[in-house]
Formats: C-alpha cells, sequence, structure tokens
C-alpha cells in the first residue's frame, strides 16, 4: 500500500473541498439543507424539533421552512425583523452539525468555496429545559447558562482555548466524580446575557453526554459513581457552584466561542433534583421563556 500524500491533502484544506464541505445539488448545505438566504442573523435553537412550531406561531410571518431530519428550520419576520428558529435534536453530536453548518451558511462562500470576505457573526439563543441540583431554585423558573461546563468528550477533538484557573476547576470536578475525559468551562456572550437574561436565575450549567446515569440518575443499569449527583451538588470551588443540567449548552458556547458568534442559552426548570419534584405545568413554563426572549430578541 501505498502512504497518503500528505502535502495534497494538507493543500486542499486551504479552502473547502466538496469531501469536507458538502452542497446538495440544490446549493444547500448537507444535513440541515439551507442555503446561505434561507436563515436569518437572529437564530432561536431547540432541542424538540416539534418546539420550532411553538415558537414561530408568535412570528409576524413565516416565509420559509424546512424539515430535514431532526433539524425544522422556520424563518420569517416578528417586529420588523428577520428571525429563525431551528431544532437540533439531543445532544452536543448534533449541536456540532448544527452550529458548524450555521457557520459555513454566513462565513464561506458556497459558489467557489473560499471564506467570505466579510462574514456574518450569527446571534442564537437556545431556548431549553432543565433539572437543577439547588433547592432553592423554584420550578418554573427561568435560568440563564452564564457559565457552562462539558462534561461530555466533543471538545476533546478542538483546540479550545481554556484560561488555567477553568483548567483547574475542571481538572477537580473530573477527579471529584472519576470523569472518564477533563470537562471544559465556556462562558455566553455578555452582549445577549444583557440583552436577554439579565433577570433569570444566573447559573453555572452542566453539559452531561446523556440522561440518565451521566446526570445522576439511577434506575435499573448498574452505575460507576452512585453519588454522582450528590458530588456535583456539594462542589464549590472559591464560591463557583454547579446549578443545573441539561445535554447542549457547553457544546453551543464552545462553538460560539471558537467560531466568534454570540450564544446564549436560557432553561425553563422543570426538575428539581434536590427535592425530588418535577413542574405540574411545564409546558406553561416553556411558553412564557419564548414569550419572554421573543419581545426582548427582537425589541
Amino acid at each position: 500500500m501505498h502512504s497518503p500524500d500528505t502535502k495534497k491533502i494538507k493543500s486542499l484544506s486551504v479552502d473547502f473541498p466538496e469531501s469536507e464541505l458538502i452542497i446538495n445539488n440544490d446549493g444547500s448545505v448537507y444535513h440541515l439543507n439551507l442555503k446561505p438566504s434561507d436563515i436569518a442573523e437572529n437564530i432561536i435553537v431547540v432541542g424538540d424539533p416539534g418546539r420550532v412550531h411553538q415558537v414561530s406561531r408568535y412570528f409576524d410571518t413565516v416565509d420559509f421552512e424546512m424539515n430535514k431530519r431532526e433539524f425544522i428550520t422556520h424563518t420569517g419576520t416578528l417586529n420588523g425583523k428577520k428571525i429563525t428558529v431551528i431544532s437540533s435534536g439531543i445532544g452536543t453530536d448534533n449541536v456540532e452539525i448544527l452550529m458548524t453548518e450555521l457557520d459555513a451558511l454566513a462565513s464561506i462562500n458556497f459558489k467557489n468555496r473560499k471564506r467570505k470576505a466579510r462574514r456574518k457573526k450569527l446571534k442564537i439563543v437556545r431556548i431549553g429545559t432543565s433539572g437543577t441540583m439547588r433547592a432553592d431554585v423554584k420550578l418554573d423558573s427561568h435560568l440563564v447558562s452564564v457559565n457552562a461546563i462539558g462534561i461530555d468528550n466533543l471538545m476533546g477533538f478542538y483546540k479550545l482555548y481554556q484560561k488555567k484557573e477553568h483548567k483547574d476547576l475542571c481538572r477537580n470536578i473530573k477527579q471529584l466524580v472519576n470523569l472518564p475525559s477533563t470537562p471544559y468551562f465556556v462562558s455566553c456572550s455578555e452582549t445577549l446575557l444583557n440583552q436577554i437574561g439579565f433577570d433569570m436565575v444566573q447559573g453555572n450549567t452542566v453539559t452531561s453526554p446523556g440522561f440518565y446515569a451521566p446526570q445522576g440518575r439511577v434506575l435499573r443499569a448498574p452505575v460507576k459513581t452512585p453519588d454522582f449527583l450528590d458530588k456535583l451538588t456539594a462542589f464549590n470551588e472559591d464560591g463557583f457552584y454547579l446549578s443545573n443540567f441539561e445535554m447542549e449548552t457547553a457544546g453551543y458556547y464552545a462553538f460560539g466561542q471558537m467560531l466568534k458568534h454570540d450564544m446564549l442559552s436560557v432553561n425553563a426548570i422543570i426538575a428539581n433534583r434536590a427535592i425530588q419534584k418535577f413542574s405540574k405545568k411545564p409546558a406553561d413554563a416553556i411558553d412564557s421563556l419564548i414569550q419572554k426572549v421573543l419581545e426582548r430578541f427582537t425589541s
């Protein structure tokens, strides 16, 4: 067998060859099935594809729709501004696809496969649901993730800048709960925090690679760390404590940081793990959060 021509591979990576940036025959990006003109600069992301309509029903107009796998997209207008809502499905693996392809739509010329001279800086707000580990965070409240700790392994494949104090904090969390990989620390956009999350409960969110054992739930399958939830709840390093679990925020913040887009994640708190209670009206909590974000995002 011949060894690969590494010089040729390296030269191809200067721009974006068709094997790396896959463009469909209609000019749309591979997974999302979207063209650059199909998205706004202001974007709402939701996990559940069924929640896309819950958001877009408040638009003044819906001018474009696309359904592709778990990625459902509606683009329209609200208060005179173009706005997009798109679903990601569950987990940071889907977030990687969504954020990478949204960035491609904003930053790459699909005709010549070169970087645009003037890229678009996207403003992206994730509206999700979450369970808190703090007894003092009320059910149905709205929490904004000021920071996120990713305990998934996605960023092990990327060059994500981390401050020394954040590396130290993440190593301590890894040791505390015996994680297989070192977590990563990322933060929200200050601009979007001030615009949208200014009066919400502020939290430090744990982004997990699963819903059960990676969030401290124990059912029938044996788990590696039975006191996982208790240890993370008790974690406090110089006043930094953890507030809630979900499955996407750290991925969004990491890509926002690396690709230079503004990113904010807000959650309706529908479960309280500390007191073992679940919201009686989760749909109402989510709907009120949707309306709040849309009003502030387009004002």
